[in-house]
C-alpha cells in the first residue's frame, strides 16, 4: 500500500513540477484524479446503471431539448473558432510549427482560459450519449462513441495542464470548425421527419470526421521533422490517437455504408423517429390483421 502512495505522491509531484502554473488553481485542473473519477462515473452511467434505469420505462421525448442542446454546441463551437482567430490562428499563427507562448501577456492569458474552457466542454458533450440513453436508443451507445467521450476529456486535460497553447492546440481549433458542421446536421435531424429530405449528406458527415483525424495525424508529424521547439512526446501522444480515432471510424463507416447506402444508423443526437416509424409499421400491422381473420374464418369454415 505504501508503493500506492509513494506513486500517487511521485504523479503529484511530477504534475507541480512540469504542469504549467498558470492552470495552477482552475478548476478540475490540479489533478487527474477527478476527471478520471468523471471518466468512470460516465462509462458507468451509459454503459450499466442507465440502460438498467431505463429498462422498464418508456422512452423520453427530448425533441426541445435536443433543439436547444444542439443549437448551444453551435454556438460553444462558433464561439471556440472566434477565441482561436483572436488569438492568431487564422493570421500570424504557423501551421507548419507554432512553439507554445508561455509568457503571461493578457493576450496569451485568455489563450490559457480558452483551452481550459474548451476541456470543460467535453463534459457538456457527454449528454450525446446521456441522451440516447434516456431515449432508448441504446444500439447507438457504441464502442466507438463511448470510447471517443471517454477519452477526449482525458486529451484535453494533458493539453491544458501542459501544453495550453501553440501547436498543441491544432487540434481543437480544427475539431471545433467539424463540430459546427456536425451539431448543424443534429440540429437539423432534431427538427423532426419533415427535414429528412434536407439530410443527404449523413455519410459525407463520417468522412469529414475521418479528414479531421487525417489532418491532424499529419500535422503532428510535422515537429518530428523540423525544428519546432515542441516537445515529441505529446506529438508521439497526439499521432497515436488520431490513428486510433481514425481507424475506427473508417470501421464504423465500412459498417455502416455498403456502396453507398446506408447499412446502419450513424450515432447522433437526433430526435425521436418513432412518429415515421410508426407510419411505416401501419401497412404492416394492417396486413397482419387482416390475415389473422382470414385464418380465423378458414377455421370457422371447417
Amino acid at each position: 500500500m505504501s508503493f500506492v502512495w509513494s506513486a500517487v505522491d511521485a504523479l503529484q509531484e511530477f504534475l507541480d513540477n512540469h504542469g504549467d502554473p498558470r492552470v495552477k488553481g482552475y478548476f478540475l485542473m490540479d489533478t487527474p484524479w477527478p476527471t478520471f473519477a468523471l471518466i468512470a462515473t460516465y462509462i458507468l452511467g451509459v454503459k450499466f446503471i442507465g440502460p438498467k434505469l431505463m429498462e422498464n420505462r418508456k422512452p423520453f421525448e427530448l425533441k426541445r431539448i435536443l433543439i436547444f442542446y444542439n443549437i448551444v454546441e453551435i454556438g460553444i463551437s462558433v464561439v471556440a473558432l472566434y477565441e482561436a482567430y483572436a488569438i492568431g490562428w487564422f493570421t500570424h499563427y504557423s501551421w507548419r510549427c507554432q512553439p507554445i507562448d508561455y509568457s503571461d501577456t493578457p493576450v496569451i492569458r485568455r489563450l490559457v482560459r480558452g483551452v481550459w474552457m474548451y476541456y470543460l466542454t467535453k463534459y457538456v458533450e457527454l449528454f450525446d450519449t446521456i441522451f440516447f440513453v434516456m431515449r432508448k436508443k441504446n444500439d447507438q451507445v457504441s464502442k466507438l462513441h463511448v470510447y471517443h467521450h471517454s477519452i477526449m476529456p482525458f486529451n484535453t486535460w494533458v493539453t491544458a495542464k501542459f501544453l495550453p497553447g501553440g501547436h498543441a492546440i491544432f487540434g481543437g481549433v480544427l475539431n471545433s470548425f467539424v463540430h459546427v458542421i456536425m451539431y448543424t446536421y443534429y440540429l437539423l435531424a432534431a427538427l423532426g421527419p419533415g427535414m429528412r429530405k434536407y439530410l443527404w449528406w449523413k455519410k459525407y458527415l463520417t468522412v469529414l470526421q475521418m479528414g479531421q483525424f487525417v489532418v491532424i495525424f499529419l500535422h503532428a508529424l510535422q515537429p518530428l521533422f523540423i525544428d519546432c521547439n515542441f516537445p515529441r512526446p505529446y506529438a508521439y501522444f497526439t499521432i497515436f490517437q488520431a490513428g486510433i480515432f481514425l481507424i475506427l471510424f473508417k470501421n464504423f463507416y465500412d459498417s455502416a455504408y455498403d456502396d453507398g447506402k446506408q447499412k446502419i444508423a450513424v450515432t447522433a443526437p437526433e430526435a425521436d423517429d418513432s412518429e415515421s416509424s410508426s407510419k411505416m409499421a401501419e401497412p404492416h400491422q394492417k396486413n397482419s390483421t387482416s390475415r389473422k381473420r382470414k385464418t380465423a374464418k378458414s377455421e370457422a369454415s371447417r
